[in-house]
């Protein structure tokens, strides 16, 4: 019997803004990940939101992540999918499962339905509603896609129950936004299928959607990546860590990369105290037991970071 192909993984952080901690720390898990397992290990820079991904914050996040000491197999600019975008929707349209959608953000808050990922659920009142003549692409309104009814259970190493009836627990996606980009819930699912992505490692923010995201690859008949959903760095108030916090190579933290690779590690629980090291060093003992589950709160306070259990 032949054996298995390498799983393949990848890292997709948005252009939207800088590196902070929160991405370094889910570039370092990843990258771990990968490389334990001898898995081909991809970069996708997702640039598809033409307000407020820059080239510059691209440069810079492939910058911050090589100075920590991370390396790729291959980088992939997401813009350059855009063919395999259009081959969905158009996929997707042949089904009658495109519909354009007018409501708004603020008619979403009016219904007042919380959705698992913490936004606002749609009540998929436009459903049925024709595309124009000229197809989708004739249309000026938001797309959505009708996901089929039912749960969907995609599996999380973690233990995290993923179960959900996406299509009532946060409504239909949309999937072209009214500028006309693709929107994230389907550019995730053809973007790993076209690069033949196998296992997704990332941070449990994203788990709410997964479910959203199994549909999709089953109206687009693509296959289910595994996942795992690890722990997130949280700013003192609750919320995660964002582009504007703690910036690695900026005048905010100025250490070496094997300082800070070492405190991303204890704080994670990948190290019992902090120490200076490399990735390299620590895929030596890398193993998925040793990763607290536990988000963490923390600060930088006199040249170190601090770090405490969200729930304690």
């Amino acid at each position: 019997m032949a054996p298995s192909p390498p799983d393949v993984c990848r890292f997709a952080p948005s252009t939207t803004g800088q590196a902070h901690l929160g991405t370094l720390t889910a570039a370092l898990l990843c990258w771990l990940d990968a490389r334990a397992r001898g898995a081909r290990l991809l970069l996708r820079l997702e640039d598809l939101d033409p307000d407020r991904c820059r080239p510059e914050h691209a440069r810079s996040i492939l910058d911050d992540l090589t100075w920590l000491g991370l390396d790729w197999d291959a980088t992939v600019e997401q813009r350059a999918l855009a063919p395999q975008h259009e081959a969905a929707l158009d996929h997707l349209a042949a089904q009658g499962a495109l519909y354009p959608c007018t409501a708004s953000r603020e008619d979403l808050r009016a219904l007042g339905r919380r959705a698992p990922d913490g936004g606002f659920a749609y009540d998929n009142r436009s459903r049925g509603r024709p595309l124009p003549p000229g197809g989708w692409r004739a249309s000026r309104d938001p797309l959505r896609v009708a996901l089929p009814a039912g749960t969907f259970s995609p599996a999380d190493e973690g233990g995290l129950d993923l179960s959900q009836d996406p299509s009532l627990a946060l409504g239909d996606p949309v999937v072209r936004r009214r500028d006309g980009a693709i929107a994230y819930q389907l550019a995730v699912v053809v973007d790993d299928a076209a690069a033949h992505v196998t296992r997704i490692v990332r941070g449990r923010d994203i788990a709410p959607s997964t479910a959203t995201q199994a549909a999709l690859q089953t109206l687009l008949g693509l296959p289910t990546p595994r996942y795992r959903h690890h722990l997130l760095l949280l700013e003192a108030r609750g919320g995660k860590l964002a582009k504007t916090h703690l910036s690695p190579r900026g005048a905010t933290l100025g250490l070496t990369a094997p300082r800070l690779c070492g405190q991303l590690a204890w704080c994670v629980g990948l190290l019992p105290e902090p120490e200076d090291c490399t990735p390299a060093d620590l895929l030596r003992t890398f193993d998925w037991t040793r990763v607290t589950p536990v988000d963490q709160v923390v600060s930088w306070q006199d040249g170190k970071l601090h770090a405490t259990p969200a729930d304690g």
